[in-house]
């Protein structure tokens, strides 16, 4: 026989004993913990692509070189670009402070320097923004600017040669007077002329550029005017001019038939024009999308050698 509950106790404690209130407070707790297990965890975010990485780096160096290359005249960026490419492939601004050209005549600084056009032996792939930026320009400078002996030009004697490092870092037939005895910095213009030299026992021939002054200018066209090279800028105005003449003519003209064409023809036009939008919306989704080609390293680089090559 079971015995019977004490119900003044059990009324006392609630209707339920403290066994009861411990089996729910366990199961809360179990509840609760189960919860926290089972809760999902957030898929890891995959790695990203290292050469990916690697390029998405240096077009944004490309981007804050650019700003900082573009906000420097002509002349600062010339100097920036040689100390940088001194301070990766060698040497040092302070070895030129003495110039040893004096020492020496033409003719010993043009057998000692007897390669005129230099080749490009690095690997340009492992080059930085900044490093391939300086390279080109300095390797460049010597393909580009001459200097020019002009004593004897009434005799119609003209003499090249191409420029050392000193007169590369000075800026000298750049920023200076290409003459060889002159300095003057002010209003100068290019020339183009054909530079005839013999290396290794043949015969070459090279376009350089002469930035002279007025003075030296003239003497350089006493007898034949040499091909003066002027600013991309001014050329690119001069088309854009041109064309916008075109445009207006053509406008015009178009304007002068419309005017003799009737209603009839007008009404025409407006329903073809209906449907020729209605094609074009339609053609936009048969072909793929045109994608901007973004611009190479090397367009770049002319971009930003348009205003330093003059």
């Amino acid at each position: 026989m079971v015995d019977n509950p004490d119900l003044v106790q059990i009324h006392n404690a609630g209707d339920y004993g403290s066994e009861f209130e411990y089996d729910s407070e366990a199961e809360k707790k179990r509840a609760k913990y189960n919860d926290l297990a089972d809760k999902t965890k957030a898929p890891k975010e995959r790695a990203v692509n290292k050469r990916k990485l690697e390029d998405e780096y240096s077009k944004e160096e490309g981007t804050i070189h650019r700003l900082h290359f573009l906000s420097l005249d002509a002349y600062s960026r010339h100097k920036m670009l040689v100390n940088t490419y001194l301070s990766f492939y060698g040497g040092s601004v302070n070895q030129f402070k003495r110039d040893s050209s004096r020492d020496k005549t033409d003719m010993d600084v043009i057998r000692e320097n007897h390669q005129f056009l230099w080749s490009d032996e690095d690997d340009e792939d492992e080059l930085d923004w900044g490093k391939d930026l300086a390279k080109k320009y300095y390797n460049k400078l010597f393909k580009t600017y001459a200097i020019v002996d002009l004593s004897r030009y009434k005799e119609n004697k003209i003499a090249l040669r191409w420029r050392i490092n000193q007169e590369v870092v000075d800026g000298k037939g750049q920023f200076m007077c290409g003459n060889r005895k002159c300095k003057e910095s002010e209003g100068l213009r290019s020339w183009e002329v054909n530079f005839a030299y013999v290396e290794h026992g043949q015969k070459k021939n090279a376009l350089v550029k002469l930035r002279l002054c007025p003075d030296c200018s003239y003497k350089l066209n006493y007898h034949h005017r040499k091909k003066e090279v002027l600013p991309k800028k001014k050329e690119i105005k001069e088309t854009e001019k041109s064309s916008k003449k075109i445009r207006s003519d053509e406008l015009s003209d178009d304007k002068a038939e419309s005017s003799h064409s009737g209603t009839i023809e007008e009404s025409d036009k407006t329903k073809g024009g209906s449907e020729s939008n209605i094609d074009d919306e339609s053609e936009v989704w048969k072909g793929p999308v045109k994608l901007t080609e973004e611009k190479s390293r090397e367009e770049e680089f002319d971009e930003y050698f348009a205003d330093m090559f003059l």
